[in-house]
């Protein structure tokens, strides 16, 4: 196959590429130039799609003797992730930038162009794996990028590949080195990629300004103002602006977010608990949503919140009810399905988490079907 390797600068995407040219597939790099005002260099573990990214990619490039070019993707990075993220803080979400970058650029924009240049396919350096249109999760459980690809769809999975997503990390970086790769020592990318400062609420004041608010107890008790719903996410504890914790002594959380009032609800860890998600833009890997409830394993972020859960395709979206209940799921998240099988690695489906209900609930599991197929 003739394929398009994402090359962002890193291991991952290096041995992957690598992988790609051994398995014989005629195999272009490509470094998507997705800031417009790149940075020269990192800092350290901070930030991505810097020069000094691309000149690593070029010099990964050279040494898989492969072709390599950079693609200016910044114009759509900026209207499909960044404004998405930066709108989606305002109303109150937390939205998960790498997901929608999958979504909407790596996945659709990129792919879209190398279909159109007569690739078959694109190579990413993914922690996942992808058999026959089955997305699972990677053998490294602690690097498993499944959630943030639970996003695509048939079609798009159809176009993918994930060539390092049955290697512990630790062997990747060893088999860079095997290859003479010099990103085989380079720190991982960590935090939101276009904010290398680390300091998102102070991105997101610069973009969004000052809306004043209060927050307020679960008894509607005014305990401070705050300059803006941005700065805060269900589940958060620290950085509340609170004098103290509770009258019984015991931390509060931030329970609720009102963007129309301003409003930030905080409360107790109780108060956290919820027992359904509803989400929208549901997406089934499958290609076909299933026709009733199915027995799944939720999980509501990339790294955690994950209780046995029963779904249910409605109006283009989802109905999950969990079997045990979750915190701090938030608004804007995914709500990303696995099969519940002993292995418990195959994506069912996704969907952006528009609401929560906190009400514990029955649910017959003799009325749930055994696959999502």
């Amino acid at each position: 196959m003739r394929v398009l390797a994402a090359m962002s600068g890193g291991v991952d995407s290096a041995v992957a590429a690598a992988r790609a040219v051994d398995a014989g597939h005629e195999v272009v790099g490509v470094h998507l130039a997705l800031s417009a005002n790149p940075g020269t260099l990192r800092t350290g573990s901070r930030g991505c799609c810097s020069k000094e990214d691309a000149g690593d990619a070029r010099r990964a490039a050279d040494v898989l003797g492969i072709p390599f070019y950079v693609w200016d993707f910044a114009d759509r990075f900026k209207e499909d992730v960044i404004d998405d993220f930066v709108a989606a803080y305002a109303a109150g979400e937390t939205p998960n930038p790498c997901l929608r970058c999958n979504e909407k650029i790596k996945f659709s924009a990129l792919a879209d162009r190398a279909v159109a240049l007569g690739f078959d396919a694109v190579v990413t350096g993914h922690y996942a794996r992808l058999a026959d249109g089955v997305l699972r999760r990677a053998v490294d459980e602690d690097k498993d990028q499944s959630y943030v690809l639970a996003v695509l769809t048939a079609e798009q999975l159809s176009r993918a590949m994930f060539p390092v997503g049955d290697t512990p990390k630790p062997q990747i970086r060893a088999e860079a080195a095997e290859r003479g790769l010099a990103v085989a020592g380079k720190p991982d990318s960590h935090d939101i990629c276009f904010i290398p400062s680390g300091d998102t609420q102070a991105f997101l004041g610069a973009k969004i300004g000052i809306r004043p608010g209060a927050v307020l107890d679960a008894d509607g008790t005014k305990l401070a103002d705050h300059e803006g719903v941005h700065g805060f996410t269900i589940g958060q504890r620290k950085g509340l602006g609170l004098p103290g914790p509770a009258a019984d002594g015991k931390p509060r959380y931030v329970t609720d977010i009102d963007p129309d009032t301003g409003t930030v609800h905080v409360g107790s860890a109780k108060d956290l608990e919820v027992w359904t998600v509803r989400a929208d833009r549901a997406v089934w890997t499958s290609g076909e949503s299933p026709s009733g409830p199915v027995e799944c394993v939720a999980q509501v972020r990339a790294h955690g919140g994950i209780a046995p859960a029963v779904a249910e395709a409605v109006d283009g979206g989802l109905v999950v009810r969990l079997r045990a209940p979750l915190t701090g799921v938030a608004r804007g998240q995914a709500v990303v399905l696995y099969r519940p099988d002993p292995a418990g690695d195959e994506v069912l489906g996704s969907g952006t988490i528009s609401g929560t209900e906190r009400e514990p609930h029955s649910y017959a599991s003799e009325l749930v079907s055994d696959s999502a197929r």
